[in-house]
């Protein structure tokens, strides 16, 4: 998904601001003689505040894009009404030109230190003072509609925050209980990464006999990759391919590929381990699309990558798909995981490697921790103890 504010949405979210000029001084012809000034310039809005301490109120009320004041002034000073302008949040940063009948050095230092942007001794050229209310006020009206636009952008990665949360919790929803008594029993790991990626996973017994085992990874990020994901989900849950025999990996992943060709899904693609377990026969027959093998773990022998070579579902039609099996010395262990779990970058660059995650998951836990938890903790420290830039989602089975 996206995560950047389209240019319409944009447009919207910048307000329309006009130039609009604040006049502060106590002399009413000048008021006057400045309001003739800017009055055949039909896209300037004046106004004309004659009393010093009315100029705040004034200034919030109307937000002007530029503030010109006289610096003598009766009752309040104009280089302390300055410091008023630049304390209050609101004008602190309106350009502000003081109008002086003063031409001194000193005073135009104090007034720029102070916080004025610009000095003009009066009554400027008309072209100049213009030309200066254009430059400044262009300038702060960049400013305000720079903020407006972070403002939407933040608005829009909260709200793009808020939909992933929703979609991993509506995945997380559709997730399996863990099987926890039997001759088969179920743990699984879902962490999603900030973005969400595609990942989901499940387990059932088609009958009783044949225990389906899957795990499949979207390309991409974001809600539309979840939601496919989700989609297949169902469709094996639900056993509902037609003329499929889901016992059969071969079968499935073809049908799949048929069912969701991915110009049809957005251009979305998706990886796939599928596996059953044939209870009688006591072995796995199973099939990989272009998804990372899995691994099968036992005490009496070594570590088995139960893998296939196969194309990713809905990439290319009428694609022949294989499968194969394997026998299981009991007790065994089958992790079925993405690719998330090993394609890490590490701190100083380098990639976690395939090798490394299985190397690690062969070490026993010292205590009753899960080695998944340990995994996910370690991977996390590993990339600098932020979160993952994919899902981490691990399936593990115990053959009893």
């Amino acid at each position: 998904m996206d995560m950047n504010i389209d240019k319409a949405n944009l447009s919207a979210a910048l307000g329309q601001h006009e130039i609009t000029v604040l006049l502060v001084d106590d002399q009413p012809i000048v008021g006057e003689a400045v309001r003739r000034m800017l009055a055949p310039e039909e896209d300037i809005v004046f106004h004309y505040c004659q009393d010093p301490t009315a100029a705040i109120k004034m200034a919030t009320n109307i937000s002007p894009t530029v503030i010109l004041q006289d610096l003598v002034m009766p009752e309040v000073d104009g280089l302390t009404l300055v410091r008023f302008f630049r304390a209050h949040q609101k004008l602190r940063d309106v350009p502000l030109i003081v109008l002086s009948s003063k031409e001194e050095a000193v005073t135009k230092a104090e007034a720029f230190e102070k916080g004025a942007n610009d000095y003009l001794v009066k009554l400027p050229d008309r072209i100049e003072l213009i030309a200066r209310i254009r430059y400044h006020s262009t300038g702060y009206i960049n400013l305000l509609q720079r903020n407006e636009a972070y403002e939407a952008l933040f608005m829009s990665r909260q709200l793009l925050s808020a939909q992933l949360t929703s979609a991993a919790e509506y995945v997380v929803s559709l997730l399996p209980q863990t099987l926890k008594e039997g001759n088969i029993r179920t743990d699984w790991r879902y962490f999603p990464s900030a973005q969400l990626g595609g990942d989901s996973l499940g387990y059932h017994w088609i009958d009783e006999h044949h225990f389906a085992m899957y795990l499949l990874d979207v390309c991409d990020h974001g809600v539309g990759p979840a939601l496919l994901s989700v989609s297949v989900l169902n469709v094996l849950r639900s056993q509902t391919l037609p003329d499929t025999d889901f016992r059969n990996p071969e079968e499935v992943l073809a049908r799949l590929n048929e069912t969701f060709p991915m110009e049809k899904q957005n251009n979305l693609f998706f990886s796939l381990w599928y596996g059953v377990f044939n209870k009688a026969a006591g072995k796995i027959t199973y099939g990989c699309a272009g998804h990372p093998p899995a691994l099968l773990m036992s005490s009496a022998s070594e570590t088995k990558d139960l893998g296939t070579k196969n194309m990713f579902i809905g990439g290319m039609p009428d694609v022949t798909y294989t499968s194969e099996s394997v026998n299981l010395e009991m007790p065994s262990r089958l992790y079925i995981f993405s690719d998330g779990i090993f394609e890490i970058a590490k701190t100083d660059g380098t990639m976690w490697s395939f090798e490394e995650m299985k190397n690690f998951l062969k070490v026993p836990a010292m205590d009753e921790s899960s080695e998944m938890d340990r995994l996910y903790s370690f991977v996390r420290e590993m990339h600098g103890g932020e979160g993952l830039d994919d899902d981490f989602s691990m399936l593990k089975i115990e053959f009893l």
